[in-house]
């Protein structure tokens, strides 16, 4: 399962999604949306965007539970 996290510099819900995905044990691939063009388009307004192979499963602010179930499909 890989696992990426769509970020931007200063996003204290980034942050905080970070830290959530780590208390459930993942270390996610971080990417800066303001460093590629094509997730600025994708993603610009949504992050933190959290995608499980190439699925979002979660954005903004993340439910525990929710992002959970998602992890262990």
């Amino acid at each position: 399962m890989n696992v990426d996290l769509v970020t931007r510099r200063g996003c204290h819900l980034c942050d905080d999604a970070l830290d959530l995905l780590r208390d459930l044990g993942v270390e996610p691939r971080q990417r800066d949306v303001d460093e590629d063009p094509e997730l600025s388009m994708l993603y610009d307004f949504r992050v933190p965007v959290v995608l499980v192979d190439g699925r979002v499963v979660g954005e903004g602010r993340l439910d525990r539970q929710a992002l959970s179930r998602a992890l262990s499909h």
